[in-house]
């Protein structure tokens, strides 16, 4: 399976929460190990106005790193975040955003995940680190 066919299926059916973040795959680099995954937020993800709530900044980072996980593994497993912690290094405001999720280490039934999260303008908004477990399918 291609990257641009993992891309493909990945947009075909996403998870609700990524279309309620207006969310997108925009890119695999298997390589790389490496995930881009584009999002549009509005307004109603936010508080203090325009300042994006941390919680859809984590949602955005998560999405990335699981994503790049279900690519790599061709679909073969199921994610399942053991923990995730999160810098926020500026304020967000509503807009568009690229989250950037790759994989560090992957072994059978764990991953060890990082992801970026930058703005429209290029910004490094937030980064995330986060452990994994897989649940791999029987054959």
């Amino acid at each position: 399976m291609s990257s641009d066919d993992i891309v493909e299926q990945m947009n075909a059916t996403p998870p609700a929460v990524i279309k309620t973040l207006q969310g997108r795959v925009a890119s695999y680099a298997a390589e790389r190990r490496e995930l881009r995954m584009e999002f549009r937020i509005g307004l109603e993800f936010c508080h203090t106005v325009d300042i994006v709530q941390g919680g859809f900044i984590t949602a955005m980072l998560d999405a990335s790193m699981a994503h790049v996980v279900l690519a790599a593994e061709h679909f073969k497993v199921r994610v399942s975040s053991i923990d995730i912690n999160v810098s926020f290094l500026r304020p967000a405001r509503a807009g568009d955003y690229t989250a950037v999720g790759s994989i560090l280490k992957a072994g059978r039934t764990v991953a060890f995940l990082k992801a970026e999260l930058y703005s429209a303008k290029g910004e490094l908004v937030a980064t995330a680190t986060s452990s994994a477990h897989l649940t791999r399918e029987h054959r």
